[in-house]
């Protein structure tokens, strides 16, 4: 009996991003969903129940943080290892949320590569 692979949902609204990011996860051998905003993946995370989601900030019909605020709240969620991933600098109101909302990490995308995130999930989930 082979282990599943490990789930990973990708919540983010830039098909150049997500796309990249989805294809290099499942050459890795992760199952991957996506979302395209934050109430889609609000769902999507519930339903399925990833082991790690990858969460943009800035996104059309709810954004990351309030999605991130509302998964906290439930039993199952308050415990999925999260992501930020955002082109925003840390403001203090993102800095209120990820001390409230305990992301793992707070990654800049312009800091950060695939490669590097790879790592980081990885170091999470292995």
């Amino acid at each position: 009996m082979s282990e599943q692979p490990k789930k990973i949902l990708i919540v983010e609204d830039e098909e150049m991003i997500r796309k990249p990011y989805a294809d290099e996860l499942r050459d890795k051998g992760f199952s991957v969903a996506t979302a395209t905003n934050g109430q889609e993946g609000l769902e999507t995370a519930l339903r399925e129940k990833p082991d790690l989601i990858l969460l943009d900030i800035v996104m059309p019909v709810m954004n990351g943080m309030d999605m991130m605020k509302k998964l906290r709240a439930d039993d199952w969620g308050r415990k999925v290892p999260i992501i930020l991933l955002t082109n925003l600098s840390a403001n203090e109101n993102i800095i209120k949320g990820v001390i409230t909302d305990e992301p793992l990490y707070f990654l800049v995308k312009s800091d950060w590569s695939i490669k590097d995130v790879l790592e980081q999930i990885k170091k999470i989930l292995i």
